[in-house]
């Protein structure tokens, strides 16, 4: 049995806000319970020079609803950084797992070798699909929830792996 672009892509990738964002209900329910307020937990970081926990649920948004859109050759949408709380990060999340639930197997399969390119300021990086899948999308998805994660478990919102994993 081969698995295909799209089984290894959008399923995954909502799967893995849909944890992020137990995560995030994990943390408003603690924050209700000690009565903390939800933009504590959006605007917390392990380390000074690093990006808030509210930026990091803004990229890992941004690499699933951009990693589908350009293997799909479609537009990418704009989402805006706004979120301040826990609820408005819970919004952006079902934003892109709506925008993921839109595409079709046959939008994303046959793409591994299809020429992607990333532009970051003046910096251009190319990939081919399968290489922009399991190279670039999925570990970065992966690492700002792990991150996001840490800061929550740092933060004493009582969360642990099973959390982190959800229902695979």
């Amino acid at each position: 049995m081969t698995i295909s672009m799209y089984q290894a892509s959008v399923p995954r990738l909502i799967n893995g806000l849909i944890n992020l964002s137990h995560l995030l209900d994990k943390a408003q329910a603690h924050a209700d319970a000690k009565k903390i307020d939800p933009v504590v937990f959006a605007s917390m970081r392990l380390y000074p020079d690093m990006f808030p926990l509210s930026r990091q649920v803004q990229i890992a948004c941004d690499v699933c609803k951009g990693l589908i859109a350009r293997l799909a050759g479609v537009e990418i949408p704009a989402h805006e950084d706004t979120e301040k709380d826990l609820k408005d990060l819970q919004a952006r999340i079902a934003k892109t797992i709506a925008f993921l639930e839109t595409f079709k197997p046959e939008q994303i399969d046959g793409t591994e070798d299809k020429d992607i390119v990333v532009k970051r300021g003046e910096k251009e990086t190319h990939y081919k699909g399968m290489q922009y899948l399991l190279g670039h999308g999925l570990p970065n998805l992966y690492f700002h929830t792990t991150t996001t994660y840490s800061m929550l478990r740092a933060g004493g919102v009582e969360i642990g792996k099973s959390d982190y994993l959800g229902k695979i």
